[in-house]
């Protein structure tokens, strides 16, 4: 018997259900909500005041020996959760755990969120590809991570593994950045672009780039970088509209030579299936960090409609603020079912479907904008004022559209997966 059916007619109408911080979710084990506490926690009391320490900050600040950013990342690894303790857990332990984690991180600060998640990567790709002899050579935990991906004539492109996006007919852009191959060792030159997180400050990165060997074909690969080996250089830090807590720069190669056994995936399948693998698994976190900034900027503004008065009341009183207010509320949650139901798939398939990956990464990054544009409105000409939040939630927001692939060409490429080329040839 549900327990509304025990009150009666008159209290129905004063019925309010007071909601967690995450609503509508499932009851947490302990082990979540101890988790849950943790993140909630560190994200409180470390990252929001260091997010808005690092906002206020030029660029090349933030990297500096005394920037905050140090505190974040010291801090993170206290929270015990790596890759290589969640690969260890049951899949559907992992597949709960990590969007409560990655959730509540984002909830502290967005753009600190990305430099932690990048800063994994590397293990990620490691964990997905079996690589268990370069996770000893390189202890997560020992190193700073990045994923060395975007190029500067190979923006979007080279994330599109089976040319589902090329134009019919064209050839793809000229590498900036090549690996070959040279006996026992690979030796890289070129560039990636300034898009690169944690690039002004990472010693071990995962580097998806052309690959020459001599045949003249077209063909990726990816491997294993430390970024301390001579040749590699730096350029400065981004300055940047939003997430600024994130330090994103140049990496420049000279000559820079590598064991060969640090190539992760050969060019073809081998590449094929790194790339599907860190793509399915970084867009689905992204879903989890971008509700838990959408989440945050849904906070502010209820907190505020409660205190703010205009009309001789608080403005919550208003018809039209409790209207907008439900709006937020909602795609909040529909933002954070989505990213659950994908995570809990992919993380107990024996393939991931990277199309519901794309799926949440675009619904949480939109969902993030949305309201945090909302929240400005809802504060009116405080929302667009450095003293109150609301205004860098949005402008965190607005650059995770287009981070970890832009979500024009990832709904594209998410497209592609639901073509059936059987039925097609049928």
């Amino acid at each position: 018997m549900n327990a509304v059916t025990k009150i009666d007619d008159e209290q129905v109408t004063r019925i309010r259900v007071a909601l967690e911080p995450t609503g509508l979710e499932a009851p947490l084990s302990e082990m979540e909500r101890m988790v849950q506490a943790n993140a909630r926690r560190f994200a409180q009391t470390v990252m929001r005041p260091a997010g808005e320490a690092l906002d206020r900050m030029p660029a090349e600040q933030t990297i500096a020996p005394d920037s905050p950013l140090w505190k974040v990342l010291a801090g993170s690894a206290e929270l015990g959760l790596t890759i290589g303790a969640l690969m260890e857990m049951a899949p559907e332990e992992r597949a709960r755990l990590i969007p409560i984690m990655w959730e509540e991180l984002g909830w502290g600060d967005g753009g600190l969120t990305i430099m932690l998640g990048a800063a994994a990567i590397p293990w990620i790709v490691l964990h997905a590809m079996g690589r268990h002899d370069l996770i000893e050579k390189y202890p997560e935990g020992t190193r700073i991570g990045c994923w060395a991906i975007t190029e500067p004539d190979r923006g979007s492109d080279i994330l599109d593994f089976g040319a589902d996006l090329a134009y019919p007919g064209s050839t793809a852009g000229k590498p900036n950045c090549v690996a070959r191959p040279d006996g026992d060792q690979i030796i890289v030159n070129g560039q990636k672009a300034a898009w690169v997180s944690n690039g002004p400050i990472a010693n071990l990165g995962i580097l998806y780039c052309a690959y020459d060997d001599g045949s003249g074909r077209a063909q990726d690969c990816a491997l294993l970088l430390p970024l301390d080996l001579p040749g590699v250089t730096r350029g400065k830090v981004l300055e940047k509209l939003g997430q600024r807590g994130d330090p994103q720069g140049e990496l420049y190669f000279e000559n820079v030579r590598v064991p060969r056994d640090h190539l992760v995936a050969a060019p073809g399948a081998e590449y094929e299936r790194a790339m599907y693998a860190v793509l399915a698994e970084a867009n689905a976190i992204m879903g989890s960090i971008w509700v838990g900034v959408a989440r945050a900027a849904y906070e502010h503004a209820l907190a505020y409609a409660h205190d703010r008065r205009q009309g001789g009341v608080p403005i919550i009183r208003h018809q039209n603020v409790r209207y907008r207010l439900f709006h937020m509320f909602r795609r909040v949650e529909a933002a954070r079912a989505l990213n659950h139901r994908v995570q809990f798939y992919n993380n107990t398939a024996a393939v991931p479907a990277l199309q519901g990956s794309i799926a949440s990464k675009i619904t949480s990054t939109q969902t993030a904008f949305e309201v945090a544009s909302d929240a400005i409105q809802m504060f009116g000409g405080n929302g667009v004022t450095r003293e109150y939040p609301v205004e860098k939630l949005m402008r965190d927001a607005r650059s995770s559209m287009i981070e970890d692939g832009c979500n024009e060409i990832l709904a594209i490429k998410g497209g592609s997966f639901l073509v059936d080329q059987d039925r097609l040839r049928g």
